[in-house]
């Protein structure tokens, strides 16, 4: 008798502790997860045809002196033979040689060039000026999950100069207890995008983090999160109010 009260009691609180919506939102994610890793998957397989299609045009220019004018033709056969041409154009397949060309010695790479998108992947070719530079924002592209014009801001910004040629000063003890601490602080930040005048003050900081919230965590990174415009913490025996995003936990 005890045992079957007890279990009445437990699917009456499991009811009130799970609302339905909750239950709801639950079978919402597993939708979101399985186009998130369908989106995934067809961005693989595209890169990967890319990848093949510079290696192709790679050897054909070594080998068979291949110039602008037979991969002008070849991208009019292509626009004619396959069902979807888009991003098959002259200068597109100029680019995919050129994908091809400057990661083909990083055999380790290939699982992060595979996360990248097109876009982004262009991006940091453009743009980056060192092979360093180029690896650099291919693992924080894919370890920050940067869309395209997240990516085009930092590269903008500088962020590789001010990351990765000026080294946080971090304590060796700090470093201890958390080994990969350096790859989430920084000594400086770019706060262009707040728009702020040559002098200001902490609530016209406080103000325009909050109007560019997004951009601002974005430049700190996904170790932190926003939790509110101003919270209140404790140093000693004395309340103060902190402004600053907060580390996720």
């Amino acid at each position: 008798m005890k045992k079957v009260l007890k279990k009445k009691i437990l699917k009456k609180i499991a009811k009130k502790e799970i609302p339905l919506e909750s239950r709801f939102a639950e079978v919402a994610e597993l939708v979101h997860e399985g186009k998130r890793k369908a989106y995934a998957s067809v961005n693989a397989a595209l890169i990967e045809t890319y990848w093949k299609v510079g290696w192709y045009i790679s050897m054909k220019v070594e080998h068979e002196a291949w110039g602008q004018g037979v991969v002008q033709k070849l991208a009019e056969y292509l626009q004619k033979t396959i069902s979807d041409p888009r991003g098959f154009s002259a200068r597109n397949l100029w680019r995919m040689r050129q994908f091809h060309d400057i990661y083909s010695n990083y055999e380790k790479l290939s699982a992060l060039l595979t996360q990248l998108s097109w876009t982004n992947h262009l991006l940091i070719i453009s743009k980056a000026k060192s092979e360093k530079e180029r690896l650099f924002y291919v693992s924080l592209s894919v370890k920050e999950r940067y869309s395209s014009r997240d990516l085009e801001r930092q590269i903008d910004a500088g962020l590789f100069e001010r990351s990765l040629l000026v080294k946080p000063k971090i304590s060796k003890a700090l470093e201890r207890i958390h080994p990969g601490i350096s790859g989430i602080l920084r000594d400086s930040y770019s706060l262009d995008f707040l728009g702020l005048k040559d002098r200001f003050s902490e609530y016209d900081l406080r103000k325009g983090i909050v109007r560019s919230l997004k951009n601002f965590i974005i430049e700190f990174g996904r170790d932190f999160a926003f939790i509110g415009e101003e919270y209140r913490v404790q140093v000693g025996m004395v309340d103060k109010t902190d402004c600053s995003p907060r580390a996720r936990g």
